[in-house]
């Protein structure tokens, strides 16, 4: 992970270089040879400008006063000429290469950290958290973030180069020598003050661009809802006017950096100027030859392209620093569930059996599992049933360890959750959503996703027990079909037979279905439930959220949850005697009536 902020808003410079020194130490190596380059790229152009000077004293000169120059002075000095060449050169070469390869590592890294945290925390932070926000912080913020970090080398190299010209124009006149160095200080209080105004529009056009990137995929992601209730003109004008807010706060940055650059790029012009005015004054006093000020000029010709990529990394660097506290804001967002002990405990082969034991879940501090204590034998097969917002998906959640309970514990096969392999946990322990997610690749890759070994027989294999066979090898090139995003190219029936096939192929020892089947035909529904029954080869230990009579009836038992506990335990027939279940069970069977006489799933 980054590491932590400090406690409280430091001033911009010292978060300036605590964002340089986190980078530099993320990927030393490239950074080390970049900078390596870029000082060498600046003590050639100190050299060079004094190559200039000689050759302007020696061979210029000469030439124009006497018509004559020696050939040994022209071939010294092409040769001193090639040599700074040569390293310049390679010092360009050698800065934008590794200064890049550095750039580049970096971006990769934060974004790495940020996908791992994303998929680390609890599903109710992310649950909470527009997705759109994310998306802007792993893609823009990171862009904003790193942006600063491509000029860094040559910018670095100004302070060599500063070093140098003072040096090389105090030996060539202190007077012309302070017009060059005051150029210095002068170029860094003007990107002062130029970053102090920038830094709070900069925060609210990143904050505002997130605000866009949620609409944005709102709008997309709920197409079908805006299209079928006609929304399509009032999301447009959602969107208008988060992107007119976007763009009054990008217009005032533009007009800031327009007002600050100009005079950023031409204050090195203006100091060549001086130094020639000045200059022609100090050569009719004998004080400077001709060639010395052509040493002065060109140096600080030269040092203009430094110094205007210093004040851009200056101008990018209050950006950056915005960027990089949202970022550190999204790291340090959300709880990760906490991780193994450093030798964690197998789970054992076969089916698995499953305990809670006074099992505590609270959110916003109302408990939506209140003390649930629930065991379920290997291979058996549980119905989970009870009103909406009862805890059910919760519970499911907290058998594969989605998230941990506040108080109590769980036990897979006799191993506590928070002991167990993860690895292992998540071949062995699987859910299977109503929602179900198909990504836009092959049904074999949907199918075989994350599970090492397995061929195409078994893809086959699962699509059979999750009755999927039939339809897939109806598609144009069987399971080398590349579905839609999200699977839309399927009915939802059959991307819940796609999901399940998906769960059937790791060989789970618990399968726990929360309502998967739910776009299902009944009848084949009772043929995949058929097919997971024990005495099926690989049969798991079956937990199955269900609101159909016909999913219900087939359970060995019943786990009635009501108030955020477990209310009763018992075969459906034996627990109709209870009022709060009967009514529930009442309502399943009208909902099945009424499905009955509409249009159901085409099963093939």
């Amino acid at each position: 992970m980054l590491a932590p902020r400090q406690a409280g808003p430091p001033g911009l410079g010292r978060r300036a270089l605590s964002l340089l020194w986190r980078f530099a130490r993320m990927h030393p190596g490239p950074l080390l040879l970049s900078l390596a380059a870029a000082t060498l790229y600046a003590l050639a152009i100190v050299a060079g400008a004094a190559v200039v000077g000689r050759l302007t004293d020696r061979a210029v000169v000469p030439a124009l006063r006497d018509g004559n120059v020696r050939a040994a002075v022209v071939l010294g000095a092409a040769g001193l000429v090639v040599a700074v060449a040569v390293a310049r050169g390679a010092g360009i070469v050698g800065r934008r290469v590794f200064g890049t390869m550095f750039a580049r590592r970096v971006q990769v890294t934060l974004r790495e950290r940020l996908a791992a945290h994303y998929l680390a925390v609890e599903l109710a932070h992310l649950r909470s958290h527009p997705t759109g926000e994310a998306l802007s912080t792993l893609d823009n913020d990171v862009d904003r973030a790193v942006d600063s970090l491509y000029p860094l080398p040559l910018s670095v190299s100004v302070a060599v180069l500063g070093v140098g010209a003072a040096v090389s124009l105090t030996l060539v006149d202190p007077v012309v020598a302070v017009i060059g160095v005051g150029l210095i200080p002068l170029l860094v209080v003007l990107n002062q003050r130029y970053a102090r105004s920038i830094e709070r529009p900069a925060a609210l056009g990143q904050a505002r661009l997130g605000d866009l990137s949620t609409l944005a995929h709102e709008s997309f992601d709920g197409a079908l809802v805006v299209k079928t209730l006609g929304r399509e003109a009032a999301e447009v004008a959602r969107f208008d006017v988060a992107s007119q807010r976007l763009l009054v706060t990008r217009l005032d940055l533009v007009r800031r950096r327009a007002t600050y650059e100009p005079l950023l790029d031409q204050l090195p012009n203006a100091a060549a100027v001086l130094t020639v005015a000045v200059g022609a004054w100090r050569i009719s006093g004998g004080a400077l030859t001709t060639g010395e000020l052509v040493q002065a000029v060109t140096l600080l010709g030269l040092l203009g392209f430094p110094l205007r990529m210093l004040g851009y990394l200056l101008g990018m660097l209050p950006l950056a620093v915005v960027s990089l506290d949202r970022i550190d804001a999204a790291l340090h967002s959300g709880t990760a569930l906490p991780p193994p002990p450093s030798s964690p405990t197998p789970v054992p082969p076969g089916p698995l059996g499953l305990a809670l034991e006074g099992v505590v879940v609270r959110r916003d501090g109302v408990a939506v599992l209140d003390g649930v204590d629930l065991e379920i034998a290997p291979g058996e097969t549980v119905a989970l049933v009870g009103a909406t917002g009862r805890g059910k998906s919760t519970l499911c959640e907290l058998v594969v360890r989605l998230a941990d309970p506040d108080e109590g514990r769980v036990l897979l096969g006799g191993v506590p959750l928070t002991e167990a392999d993860p690895d292992a946990l998540g071949l062995r322990a699987v859910l299977v959503l109503q929602e179900a997610y198909l990504f836009a690749d092959s049904v074999a890759a949907n199918v075989a996703l994350g599970a090492g070994g397995v061929g195409d027989a078994d893809v086959w294999q699962a699509l059979r027990v999750a009755r999927a066979d039939g339809f897939v090898a109806a598609l144009g090139r069987g399971t080398a079909t590349v579905l839609g995003e999200r699977g839309v190219t399927l009915s939802g029936g059959e991307r819940q037979r796609v999901a399940l096939a998906r769960a059937l192929v790791r060989r789970p020892g618990l399968l726990v279905l929360d309502d998967a089947t739910s776009a299902v035909d009944p009848v084949v529904e009772a043929e995949i439930l058929a097919g997971l029954a024990p005495g099926a080869a690989d049969a798991p230990t079956l937990l199955v959220v269900a609101h159909r009579l016909s999913t219900i009836r087939l359970a060995d038992r019943v786990v009635f949850l009501d108030g955020g506990r477990v209310a009763a335990t018992g075969r459906h027939e034996d627990l109709l005697g209870l009022p709060a279940y009967a009514a529930l069970a009442r309502a399943y069977e009208r909902d099945e009536t009424a499905r009955a006489t509409g249009t159901g799933e085409r099963v093939p």
